[in-house]
């Protein structure tokens, strides 16, 4: 891999080295985006039962959110390091610790808004012979789904930036380049790395954004109204 510019300057951004560097550019924003989504895709899995399950039994809503509080304090680079022994060097290292700090954001997310669910939508239910299940699946999980959204799109943000520390791994999609660029103090490679982590923050928030949308076509009634 070629990552000079061809003269003495050392830009923040340069053309050139896009050209020269594109296949890896492009399978580092691939391992990069394929992480970030199977992340968030199981900690959401995991999440929402247990966020169902402290909303059923709100004795263990304390424990719950408290347990994955600790967890999202422990630093990522101990976390890794803790794993690696057992988990290797590599893409299992890294999508653990990435799905242990996403659970905090979407249980915490779900769980308030099951419970801000409106309590006249339950009596209603209630009213129609809704069991406690049924109503959970129908009623309840429906209704909070513009914060199970809200969740999810801040969960997918924050673990595209948490990817790149998953270099001191050996798997860190973008942050391979960033570290690398470091490395060498090449500040283009530096800076594109940098660049493509944003862009894909961000379309990974519109998607969500939009798909929310598409999920919740009552809510823009209700705005609108």
């Amino acid at each position: 891999m070629n990552t000079s510019t061809g003269s003495g300057a050392n830009p923040w951004f340069s053309w050139e080295y896009v050209r020269r560097n594109s296949a890896d550019l492009v399978a580092a924003l691939e391992q990069h985006t394929t992480l970030t989504a199977q992340a968030v895709l199981v900690a959401l899995v995991i999440a929402l039962p247990l966020a169902a399950a402290a909303h059923l039994r709100p004795r263990l809503a304390g424990p719950l959110v408290g347990a994955t509080g600790v967890l999202y304090t422990i630093p990522s680079l101990a976390l890794f390091g803790m794993l690696a022994p057992y988990t290797g060097i590599g893409r299992t290292t890294v999508l653990i610790g990435l799905v242990t700090y996403a659970l905090l954001v979407l249980v915490r997310n779900i769980l308030v808004g099951l419970q801000g669910v409106d309590e006249d939508v339950r009596d209603a239910a209630r009213g129609l012979g809704y069991g406690r299940a049924r109503m959970l699946l129908t009623v309840e999980l429906p209704n909070a789904l513009p914060s199970i959204v809200a969740g999810v799109r801040l969960a997918t943000v924050t673990t595209v930036a948490l990817v790149t520390v998953g270099v001191v791994v050996g798997y860190g999609g973008l942050g391979q380049l960033m570290f690398r660029g470091f490395r060498s103090r090449y500040h283009a490679e530096i800076m594109t790395a940098t660049i493509l982590c944003l862009l894909l923050a961000l379309a990974f928030d519109l998607l969500l954004y939009l798909v929310g949308r598409a999920l919740t076509p009552w809510s823009r009634t209700a705005r609108t109204t």
